[in-house]
């Protein structure tokens, strides 16, 4: 395997306005530790975080720096639940299960909120919940069943009909959408630079620059390879999502990284931005174009959605989602468009997030699914409960194996013809 050249961090707004990243550590030579974490996104910053705090010592390795990829470039939405609905999960996988699997996503942004309190992270965050936009018949009859599976469950998720979801929106372009009070924002650079900082206080270790090119059994644990040094450790965590590699075979089969891209404007006239999102929740529509919006805390807007398969910074890739934007909300016209990027998320076959232990003392968590910002958070947790001993059918996730997604090679094919696809049944109506 060809060892990855660790890249600067790329443009982008939160690459402009996040706070400073903590002093970086370099790995040289041999070093042991109790726990090697590949990855410095939420899952494995999180993850460090959780198990120092528990006193046991964890090694980031991070190819390039903590937030580098899809972490730092989201679109800062901390969105609560998994993509299935709580009633179809716990039809799945049984009232116990799926269950604990609901209640998991739905408590996700609390642990999100939660750390950045106590920590003290610096990152933009507000709670000012989540938005769920119907376009049409389907998505309106979705919607609505979503919030009645969530108000059986007592959570603070409500029904805003056309009117109600216009003056929470500023346009009448839904038919009408739900409010889920649990959700919010961040700069997610902001956010994993803070926990990165976070688990270093806590007594972790967070290595930049320290690509993993090997990984092999040594003994009861496990040696990892750098072009700088070599670890060996008791417990490994592998947590690199949408850029996973090859280095645990078929792992990375079991994700399509598919790409998403944000465009952001400059600082709106105050009277523009108090008219768009007035409380400032995020919002996604259900609907094939997979938009998302915000507005930051300097009252920029933020317009993401899909993205070209590969990754870019010409505006022209970029169109689409501005004149998005433009139709929901005319006034933007005389906005500044300043900045526009994209990265992978890891999206899975079934749609859930997966954790995996191909072999005792390998721990895998990834395919958040455009949930990334609460969920890589929440499965940090998990994975750190599972190293400290918690047993597989106590965790809130069940361990699965790894299983190759079918016809993975063509996954650029499947997911251009399935958004074909879906936007021609949304605007014939079937």
């Amino acid at each position: 395997m060809t060892a990855p050249t660790r890249q600067p961090l790329p443009a982008s707004l939160y690459a402009e306005t996040a706070r400073p990243a903590p002093p970086e550590t370099r790995l040289d030579g041999d070093r042991r530790t109790s726990v090697a974490i590949v990855g410095g996104g939420f899952t494995g910053l999180s993850t460090a975080l959780h198990l120092a705090e528990r006193g046991i010592e964890a090694l980031v390795l991070e190819a390039h720096e903590p937030g580098w990829g899809a972490s730092g470039r989201n679109g800062g939405q901390v969105n609560p639940g998994l993509k299935w609905e709580p009633d179809e999960l716990e039809g799945a996988f049984g009232p116990e299960r799926g269950g604990a699997m609901a209640a998991l996503g739905g408590s996700a942004p609390d642990l999100v909120f939660d750390l950045i309190a106590r920590h003290a992270i610096a990152c933009e965050a507000i709670r000012g919940g989540t938005l769920r936009a119907a376009v049409n018949d389907r998505s309106e009859r979705s919607v609505r069943a979503s919030v009645e599976g969530w108000a059986r469950r007592r959570a603070p998720v409500e029904w805003l009909d056309g009117p109600a979801a216009a003056a929470a929106t500023g346009t009448e372009a839904y038919r009408g959408a739900s409010l889920d009070r649990r959700g919010g924002s961040v700069n997610p650079l902001g956010y994993a630079r803070g926990l990165a900082e976070a688990a270093i206080r806590a007594g972790a270790t967070v290595a930049s620059g320290a690509p993993v090119t090997r990984l092999a059994p040594a003994g009861t644990g496990w040696r990892l390879a750098t072009p700088t040094g070599t670890v060996t450790a008791d417990h490994v965590v592998l947590a690199t999502n949408g850029y996973t590699d090859g280095l645990w075979p078929r792992l990375k089969a079991t994700v399509a990284p598919v790409f998403s891209a944000i465009a952001a404007t400059a600082p709106l006239p105050s009277e523009i931005a108090a008219a768009i999102l007035p409380a400032r929740p995020v919002l996604y529509e259900i609907s094939a174009r997979y938009a998302y919006y915000r507005l930051d805390a300097d009252g920029r807007f933020l317009m993401g959605g899909r993205s070209v398969l590969r990754d870019s910074a010409d505006p022209a890739d970029y169109r689409g989602l501005v004149a998005h934007a433009l139709e929901l909300f005319p006034a933007l016209r005389a906005a500044e468009w300043r900045q526009v990027w994209n990265g992978r998320v890891a999206v899975t076959a079934d749609h859930l997030p997966h954790l995996h232990e191909p072999a005792p003392t390998l721990h895998i968590g990834l395919g958040y699914n455009g949930r990334g910002v609460a969920m890589a958070t929440a499965m940090g947790r998990i994975l750190a409960d599972r190293v400290a001993g918690a047993r597989p059918e106590d965790l809130p996730l069940p361990v699965t194996p790894i299983t190759p997604m079918r016809f993975h090679p063509f996954w650029p094919i499947g997911v251009k013809t399935a958004l074909a696809w879906g936007l021609m049944k949304e605007r014939f109506g079937f």
